[in-house]
């Protein structure tokens, strides 16, 4: 299993708006990042991402995340989104979204619920929230799990401390509120994608 984007950084919209939503993501493109998540729980979400799979679906890898039933997995394939991210280990949601040819970056935090989000056929998973648990933490963890399964810590990565992730084995990380908030302007969502991209190169020299 490999992460199927060349920069493997998930850029979390929580919050974004249909009107801002293009901007933000020429924004995050420009910079490098070529996988995005759209919760959920953002105003209007399927204006939002079904915009966003138009027009940059061919360039990465557009989706949702905080999914958390079977009928927001059928809408979001009608709309072609590819990716779904979880915050919690739900094997309906992830077989659903498998069938439907989609990336799943499952949310878990025990050995148990990664192994229940792997038999569901989950292909990425996600330790959140990351910084409750610690770099070592996910390092025990990866001691169970198959080697090739790419692991992402999310939950307080900044462009300091992505480094301590990739040390402790993660193969990336979802980035949100260090990213972006709902609200800031488009200049700052480029600098933040800027710094995690230079940090990111810098970790895997």
């Amino acid at each position: 299993m490999q992460w199927q984007t060349k920069l493997p950084l998930i850029a979390i919209l929580r919050g974004i708006t249909p009107l801002e939503v293009q901007a933000h993501v020429s924004a995050l493109l420009d910079a490098g990042f070529d996988a995005v998540e759209i919760p959920l729980n953002s105003p209007q979400w399927q204006q939002s991402i079904a915009s966003m799979v138009t027009e940059f679906g061919d360039k990465a890898l557009i989706g949702a995340g905080t999914v958390l039933k079977t009928e927001q997995v059928d809408e979001l394939a009608a709309m072609g989104s590819k990716l779904m991210v979880t915050p919690n280990t739900q094997p309906e949601v992830i077989r659903r979204a498998v069938a439907n040819g989609m990336t799943v970056c499952a949310g878990c935090a025990t050995a148990s619920e990664a192994f229940s989000a792997l038999d569901a056929g989950a292909q990425t998973l996600k330790i959140f929230p990351s910084s409750a648990f610690g770099p070592d933490y996910i390092k025990a963890l990866k001691a169970v799990l198959p080697p090739e399964v790419p692991v992402f810590a999310v939950g307080g990565v900044t462009p300091e401390n992505l480094h301590i992730w990739l040390q402790a084995g993660c193969a990336g990380a979802g980035l949100g509120s260090d990213l972006y908030r709902a609200g800031q302007p488009v200049s700052r969502t480029s600098e933040r994608a800027k710094a995690f991209v230079k940090a990111y190169q810098e970790a895997v020299q």
